[in-house]
C-alpha cells in the first residue's frame, strides 16, 4: 500500500496548466480524480488525456464554476457517488485581471476575489464533511508568491492570493486534529497560458514541477505537515 493507493481527488481548475498536470501526476499513481474546468471543451480534452496516462484510476470530468456553490456541492456528490468517497481536494482554479486599481470595474475585482477565494471557501465548506467521512485527507490550495510578494497592475490577483494564504492558515488550525492536513503552495513563474499564450521561457517553472510538489505533499508522513511551500525558478533572469 502507497500513499495514493484507493485514493479519490478532486481537482478544481483540471483542464489546463497547474491543474492538469496535477490530474496526470495523481492518476498516473492510481488515484481516481474528479476534474472541474467552466469549459467543456477543455474538460473533454483533459479527460482524453488522462485516460491515456490511468494506472487503474478512473477520471471523471465536471462542468462547474466554483464561484456558484451550488455547482460545487453537485460536483462532490457526483465525485463521491462515482467513486466512493474523497480524500483530496485540490483548489487550483483561478482567474486573473491584472489592471491598475482606477482602471478595474466592481466586476473585475468581483470575479477574482470570487473565484481565488470565495470559490475556495466553497469547495473546502462542501469537501469538509467528505473528508470526515474517511477519517481524514488533504486539501491543498494553489496560491501564489504574489501574496506575499505584491506587484503593480495586480492588486485584485494579489490580495486574493493573500487572503487565500491566511485562510489556509487559519483552516489548517482548525481541522488538523481531524487528521485533515491543509496546505498551501505557492508558485513562482510558471510557463502556462494564464497571462495569454505561453512564452516558452526556460527559466520559468514547469506546470509538472508544481504537481511534483502536490503528490510530494500528499506521500509525506502523516506525523508532520507542510503546511506552507514556496516554489520558484532556480535561475531567473538577473535583475540589472
Amino acid at each position: 500500500m502507497t500513499a495514493f493507493d484507493g485514493k479519490v481527488a478532486m481537482v478544481t481548475g483540471g483542464s489546463r496548466g497547474i491543474g492538469l498536470a496535477i490530474a496526470r501526476a495523481l492518476v498516473e499513481r492510481g488515484v481516481h480524480v474528479a476534474i472541474t474546468a467552466t469549459s467543456d471543451a477543455t474538460l473533454r480534452a483533459a479527460a482524453d488525456e488522462l485516460r491515456g496516462a490511468v494506472r487503474g484510476a478512473g477520471v471523471l470530468p465536471l462542468r462547474a464554476d466554483v464561484r456558484q456553490p451550488d455547482e460545487i456541492g453537485r460536483v462532490m456528490h457526483a465525485a463521491v457517488e462515482r467513486f466512493g468517497g474523497l480524500d483530496v481536494l485540490v483548489n487550483n482554479a483561478g482567474v486573473g485581471v491584472f489592471r491598475p486599481v482606477a482602471d478595474m470595474t466592481l466586476d473585475q475585482w468581483r470575479q477574482v476575489i470570487d473565484t481565488n477565494l470565495t470559490g475556495v471557501f466553497s469547495c473546502c465548506r462542501a469537501a469538509l464533511p467528505w473528508l470526515r467521512r474517511r477519517g481524514g485527507g488533504w486539501i491543498i490550495n494553489i496560491s501564489s508568491l504574489s501574496g506575499t510578494n505584491p506587484f503593480p497592475d495586480a492588486a485584485a490577483y494579489c490580495a486574493s492570493k493573500a487572503g487565500l494564504d491566511a485562510f489556509s492558515e487559519a483552516l489548517m488550525q482548525e481541522v488538523r486534529h481531524e487528521g485533515i492536513r491543509v496546505a498551501c503552495v505557492a508558485p513562482g513563474s510558471v510557463r502556462t497560458d494564464f497571462n495569454g499564450p505561453a512564452s516558452g521561457d526556460d527559466w520559468k517553472l514547469a506546470p509538472a514541477d508544481v504537481a511534483q510538489v502536490v503528490v510530494d505533499l500528499i506521500a509525506h508522513p502523516a506525523r508532520s505537515l507542510p503546511s506552507r511551500v514556496e516554489i520558484r525558478p532556480s535561475k531567473p533572469p538577473r535583475k540589472h
